[in-house]
C-alpha cells in the first residue's frame, strides 16, 4: 500500500460522512436568506409534511418561504451539483484528460443558444426549457455526425467537433444579444446565461430529476468500463470492452445532464471540471469510488455556493460568477500539482 493511499480516508467512512454533511447543509440552507427562520421552525414545517399535526407554531409566511421558495432551489442545487460533478468525472476518465468538462461536447453552448433564442422570441416557462434542451441534444447529434466517418469515431475529432459547435453557438448567442431589446430582453438573456436558480420551482426540479437521476445511474453502472477505458483504447479493446458503445453511452448521459441543467438554470461552469480532482485526491482513481464521492461533493459545493449567492450582497449573484471565482484559483493549484507530479495519472 502506497503512502498516498494510506493518507486517504477510507471511502467506507467518507461516503456516510458526506451524506450526513449534505443533509445537514440542506437543512441549514433552508434557514439562510433575507427572511429569518429558526432551525426548529424549519424542522417542524418539514416534519409536518410527513406527519401533519393540528398545532402549528409557525406562521403561513414561514411555511410558504420554506416549501415554495427555498426548498425547490435547494433540491435543484443538489441535483445540479451532483449531475455536473459526476459528468465531469466520467468524461475525464473517458478522455484520459484532467482538463475535460461537460462543455467539451458542445451541449452547453447549444443549450445556451436555445435558451437565448427562446428569451429573444418571448418564450418562457416550459417552452424555454424545451427549446434549450432540444438545442443541447441537437448539438450532440451534430458533433457525432461530424466526428463519425465510416462508422468510426476518433476521440480527437470528437473534441475538435465539440470545439467547432461550441464556437458556432457562442457566435449565435452574440448575434442574439445584438438583436435583443437592450432594456428588457438583453438583461434577461445576460442574467440567464450567467446561471441562476433563483426562480426554480418544483417543475424545474422534476425535470432535473427525470434527466439527471437516470443518466447518473447509467454512468455509475459503467464505472468499471470507465476504469478500463482510462487505460487506453488498445488495452480496453484487448480486454473485450465495447469501446464505441461505452463511449456514446457516457457521452449521451453527460449530454442529457448538461442540457437539463442549462435548460433550467443557465450555464454553471467549473463544477464538473474541479470536483473530480477533489474526489480523486480523497479516494484515488477507481471510478467505483470516484463517481459517488464526486457527486456528493459537487452537491454540497453548489449548495454552499447558492447560499453565498443569495446572502453575500443585497442583489443575488448569479451562480456562474461565484463558481468561476472559486474554480479558477482552485483549478490553477490543481494544474500546478499535476505538472509537478508529472501528469494526472499520479493523482
Amino acid at each position: 500500500m502506497s503512502v498516498d493511499s494510506r493518507r486517504r480516508p477510507p471511502s467506507a467512512f467518507l461516503m456516510p460522512a458526506l451524506v450526513v454533511l449534505l443533509v445537514g447543509t440542506m437543512i441549514y440552507s433552508v434557514t439562510v436568506g433575507r427572511y429569518d427562520l429558526r432551525l426548529l421552525d424549519v424542522l417542524s414545517i418539514l416534519w409536518d409534511n410527513l406527519a401533519p399535526g393540528a398545532n402549528k407554531s409557525w406562521d403561513a409566511i414561514a411555511e410558504t418561504v420554506v416549501e415554495q421558495v427555498r426548498l425547490p432551489r435547494i433540491l435543484a442545487a443538489v441535483l445540479i451539483g451532483f449531475g455536473l460533478a459526476i459528468s465531469g468525472a466520467a468524461l475525464q476518465g473517458l478522455f484520459r484528460n484532467p482538463l475535460v468538462d461537460p462543455g467539451i461536447i458542445g451541449v452547453t453552448a447549444g443549450a445556451g443558444f436555445g435558451g437565448t433564442l427562446a428569451i429573444l422570441l418571448g418564450i418562457d416557462g416550459y417552452g424555454l426549457l424545451g427549446i434549450a434542451f432540444a438545442f443541447g441534444i441537437a448539438s450532440v447529434a451534430v458533433v457525432k455526425f461530424l466526428a463519425s466517418v465510416g462508422g468510426r469515431t476518433s476521440m480527437l475529432t470528437l473534441v475538435l467537433a465539440g470545439v467547432v459547435i461550441s464556437a458556432f453557438f457562442s457566435a449565435a448567442i452574440s448575434i442574439a444579444k445584438l438583436l435583443a431589446d437592450p432594456f428588457q430582453k438583453l438583461p434577461a438573456i445576460t442574467y440567464w446565461l450567467m446561471g441562476s436558480i433563483a426562480s426554480t420551482n418544483y417543475g424545474d426540479v422534476l425535470l432535473l430529476a427525470v434527466v439527471i437521476v437516470p443518466a447518473a445511474t447509467l454512468i455509475y453502472l459503467l464505472r468499471y468500463q470507465i476504469n478500463i477505458m482510462s487505460l487506453g483504447e488498445e488495452r480496453a479493446s484487448a480486454l473485450g470492452t465495447p469501446i464505441a458503445t461505452v463511449r456514446w453511452a457516457i457521452l449521451l448521459a453527460t449530454a442529457l445532464i448538461s442540457a437539463g441543467v442549462v435548460a433550467t438554470s443557465g450555464i454553471i461552469g467549473w463544477v464538473g471540471l474541479v470536483m473530480p480532482h477533489v474526489a480523486r485526491a480523497l479516494v484515488g482513481a477507481d471510478h467505483g469510488r470516484v463517481l459517488p464521492v464526486t457527486g456528493l461533493i459537487g452537491a454540497i459545493y453548489l449548495l454552499a455556493v447558492d447560499n453565498i449567492a443569495r446572502t453575500a450582497t443585497t442583489a443575488e449573484i448569479p451562480l456562474g460568477i461565484i463558481t468561476a471565482l472559486i474554480g479558477v484559483p482552485v483549478f490553477a493549484v490543481i494544474l500546478r500539482r499535476i505538472q509537478t507530479h508529472g501528469g494526472w495519472r499520479s493523482d
